[in-house]
């Protein structure tokens, strides 16, 4: 059965550059994107049906379970979850119905100061009215209490620092780092371009 680590934290803390540190370093590992099911629902719903919020669509949440249970049995691998979730509600339903379900997870919530935040956002040219930006403080306040474990002041880490962290902290054995200058901002900056929206 594959093991699930799950990257929370603000929109715009660093969980998906952190994700892809991970999975370079991990053999086997992947990725997994639930905001893809989001964008599926948004191309198939008609507006009426749509939800702002991915999170509030109960069928998100459905397949999003679905997927990840299905994975966890047929993956060996540690798979990568980097999505924002700060309902405890919208929590247990995903994260404590899989562990139930004999599922591991290792649950970590990245936090940083909303103006550290704010300053990653406008790097992706996400401004103060943005979507994302206004759900920061919402977000960080939700994240330093139960049901949210592991919590990781990433201020002052590097991206590479935030993973061996994570990876730490869940025993595992990452390969070694990208030493030629430059080679990780090329990747991270592929990342950046290629999979947060």
């Amino acid at each position: 059965m594959g093991r699930i680590i799950w990257i929370n934290g603000p929109f715009g803390g660093g969980k998906t550059v952190t994700a892809f540190e991970l999975h370079r370093r991990l053999p086997g590992s992947m990725v997994f994107d639930p905001e893809e099911a989001g964008f599926y629902l948004r191309r198939c719903q008609p507006k009426s049906l749509q939800c702002d919020n991915f999170q509030d669509d109960q069928l998100w949440r459905n397949i999003n379970l679905a997927m990840l249970r299905d994975l966890a049995v047929r993956h060996e691998g540690v798979i990568l979850v980097p999505m924002t979730v700060y309902n405890p509600d919208y929590y247990h339903e995903i994260l404590t119905a899989l562990r139930q379900g004999g599922v591991v997870i290792d649950h970590f919530a990245l936090r940083a100061r909303p103006e550290t935040v704010r300053r990653r956002l406008r790097g992706r040219f996400q401004w103060r009215k943005s979507w994302a930006a206004q759900h920061i403080e919402p977000c960080l306040r939700a994240l330093s209490g139960p049901p949210f474990e592991n919590l990781i002041e990433a201020d002052a880490l590097t991206i590479p620092q935030v993973a061996e962290a994570i990876a730490a902290a869940s025993g595992l054995k990452l390969i070694f780092r990208d030493r030629v200058p430059g080679l990780f901002f090329l990747k991270n900056l592929i990342t950046r371009l290629c999979y947060i929206r």
